[in-house]
């Protein structure tokens, strides 16, 4: 076996000749690192040599981050803003004899629209009525069947 050192690039060259009746050699070795153990012509072993895993380019981790940022962004702000713009314009939509659900699940029909409160009906028969802050409705009903 021959052994040929270069200078220059600082790495173990090695020339062998296989012969026909030997049969190949399977090694089992881990996944991460491969030992090659460089052995002189004399039986003394070398330092073996490590062969390092490509590193990945920064570039790619930069773009990974840019893109969980914008998805974070149309999760976290974008969404509960649409949601809130169309709740706004459902409430400033209100007008009387709507029949409306508020988010605790009450049931009424809009008598009176102000700024900061809505009074609804909610009893036909004792003229039950109640007041809520616009807030409060989650639903207009109305519209509802009007869709269908």
């Amino acid at each position: 076996m021959f052994i040929q050192k270069g200078l220059e690039m600082n790495s173990a060259w090695m020339l062998a000749e296989v012969s026909p009746n030997t049969p190949p050699t399977i090694k089992s070795e881990p996944a991460g690192q491969q030992n090659t153990a460089v052995t002189a012509a004399d039986g003394n072993t070398a330092v073996p040599v490590t062969q390092q895993p490509p590193k990945s380019n920064p570039m790619y981790t930069f773009i990974m981050f840019a893109v969980l940022f914008v998805l974070m962004y149309f999760m976290l702000f974008r969404g509960p803003k649409k949601q809130r713009a169309q709740q706004q314009k459902m409430i400033s939509s209100l007008k009387k004899n709507d029949r409306v659900r508020t988010i605790g699940g009450i049931f009424g029909t809009v008598i009176d629209v102000k700024d900061d409160e809505v009074t609804l009906k909610v009893d036909e028969s004792n003229n039950t009525k109640i007041r809520v802050a616009p807030e409060a409705i989650s639903r207009v009903l109305t519209d509802d069947k009007k869709q269908e």
